[in-house]
């Protein structure tokens, strides 16, 4: 059975769709077939089987105890074939067609009891030269003698085989138009697909620009089928983009530390030099393998931000307040220059531990790098079902030309250039917000910027440059359905 399945999964669709649809068919009209059959079978039978009970009572009343009938005149006008048999089998008195052989068997007459029974002998098929349909009933007045009585049945199986050839032919041309009409529409439902499969071929030989010709007024599987493959070969053209982009970004950011490393080798290899020379040459190389190494691992963060997001949450106040601790901790020289205030309650954002740390640690290394202290940390609840993370300092903020694009990859100010970075950061931050289904808004001196999803809570800031990431809510495990939610700031001890 299973290797049959497998052959018949190897053939085509259409051929597949045809055979089900035609074997679908063929049960529908053999099982009308038949009960056609058996419903005119039943009434020719029941025409019989009435006119041999009147038969039947009519020679039952003519029969003598010894088995005789007294009346043959008005038995044989009953126009049926009679017999009147002991309970061995053996004729006593028959007429009509029968002959003085007996029409019934005796393992069959042990079968009547004193309920008559019918009987059919005569093959249908192939046709036997007599054939009948028989009564035979035990006498009441003299249990040991039955009488049988019957009639042809010839024009009965003939009126059935003709029947039974009308509904083979009927079937058999009713199935040809089922099959001929389940392989046209079938054709013609497969067309479309088809189609589709040769756009995808031209698609697959590198056409990214082509979308698939889906019918406007229409809306059905195969429609609905072309406008998800157009959405998703949208979304891949975009996110080739995005790719090619990104490669063609990193690889001229890569230039420069690159170039600038060949050339201190070159001229370190121009002459001779000492011990001491030589390590210095070294210190210098080594500065830029660091830097190119944090380039390479920040472009490594932000290539695995843009992929797919882990599920889970973290508490956004507890991993703020260890980022800033730990912060403190490694530079304590200038531990006052970061200040905070945390709520004092629970926010459970749709980011990893690890990702909301590096959401935090980028902001704050943007902030120290581009800006002037004081550096301030807020989180806070604006609203039901949203946490804010703002971070705000004292520098001179991103250049109005630039708001809009700062968090476009290797995006950075002239003045920027100098300094240590990459322009990653808040490109690494944009993709971690936008993946959680928040908004990240970068403000400074009453202008805004603002990518993600739009979030509920708004919010003034003055001239200072303000960073805003605004994250939705998920319920911790341990919080229970209907608890209040009430925050009050507090500040992080340095």
């Amino acid at each position: 059975m299973s290797r049959l399945r497998a052959r018949l999964s190897r053939l085509p669709l259409r051929v597949r769709l045809v055979a089900g649809f035609s074997a679908a068919s063929l049960v529908v009209l053999v099982a009308a077939g038949a009960f056609v059959y058996w419903r005119v079978e039943f009434a020719l039978d029941r025409g019989l089987d009435t006119e041999l009970a009147q038969a039947s009572r009519t020679v039952a009343a003519l029969v003598t105890p010894d088995g005789q009938v007294s009346d043959r005149v008005a038995a044989d006008a009953t126009g049926v074939a009679w017999q009147v048999m002991d309970g061995d089998g053996t004729v006593l008195a028959h007429g009509g067609p029968a002959g003085a052989a007996s029409l019934l068997s005796s393992r069959q007459l042990d079968r009547v009891t004193s309920t008559p029974r019918t009987f059919d002998v005569g093959d249908f098929l192939p046709i036997s030269p007599q054939p009948y349909r028989l009564h035979v009933v035990r006498l009441p007045s003299t249990p040991h003698l039955y009488l049988l009585v019957g009639v042809r049945r010839d024009h009965r199986d003939e009126a059935l085989r003709e029947l039974l050839g009308q509904l083979a032919l009927a079937g058999i041309g009713a199935l040809l138009v089922t099959a001929l009409v389940g392989e046209r529409l079938a054709r013609a439902a497969l067309r479309p697909v088809e189609r589709y499969r040769r756009r995808a071929a031209q698609i697959a030989d590198g056409d990214m620009s082509l979308r698939l010709d889906v019918p406007p007024m229409r809306d059905d599987e195969i429609t609905r089928l072309g406008h998800t493959f157009n959405d998703m070969l949208s979304t891949l053209e975009g996110a080739l983009d995005r790719e090619r982009q990104f490669v063609t970004e990193a690889s001229h950011e890569l230039r420069t530390p690159i170039t600038l490393l060949t050339s201190r080798v070159q001229l370190a290899l121009r002459r001779s030099r000492s011990p001491e020379e030589h390590e210095r040459v070294l210190s210098e190389l080594k500065v830029d393998l660091d830097r190119l190494a944090e380039l390479s691992e920040q472009l490594l963060q932000v290539g695995r931000a843009s992929g797919p997001h882990p599920a889970g949450h973290c508490d956004l106040v507890t991993v703020t307040s260890r980022t800033i601790n730990e912060r403190r901790l490694a530079d304590p020289a200038h531990a006052g220059d970061l200040t905070a205030s945390l709520t004092d309650r629970r926010l459970a954002v749709p980011l990893a531990d690890f990702e909301a740390e590096r959401v935090i640690t980028n902001l704050l290394d943007n902030a120290t790098a581009h800006g002037s202290p004081p550096v301030a940390v807020s989180l806070d609840e604006p609203s039901p079902g949203w946490a804010r993370l703002t971070v705000t300092d004292a520098g001179s903020g991103i250049p109005t030309t630039l708001l809009a694009t700062a968090t476009h990859r290797f995006a950075r100010a002239e003045e920027a250039r100098a300094r240590p970075g990459s322009g990653l950061g808040l490109s690494l931050v944009d993709a971690l917000v936008t993946e959680a289904d928040g908004e990240l808004r970068l403000c400074h001196d009453g202008r805004h910027a603002s990518t993600g999803r739009p979030a509920a809570p708004r919010c003034a800031h003055g001239p200072e440059m303000t960073v805003t990431v605004l994250l939705p809510t998920v319920l911790l495990p341990t919080e229970p359905a209907g608890a209040e939610r009430t925050t009050r700031a507090s500040a992080v001890d340095p």
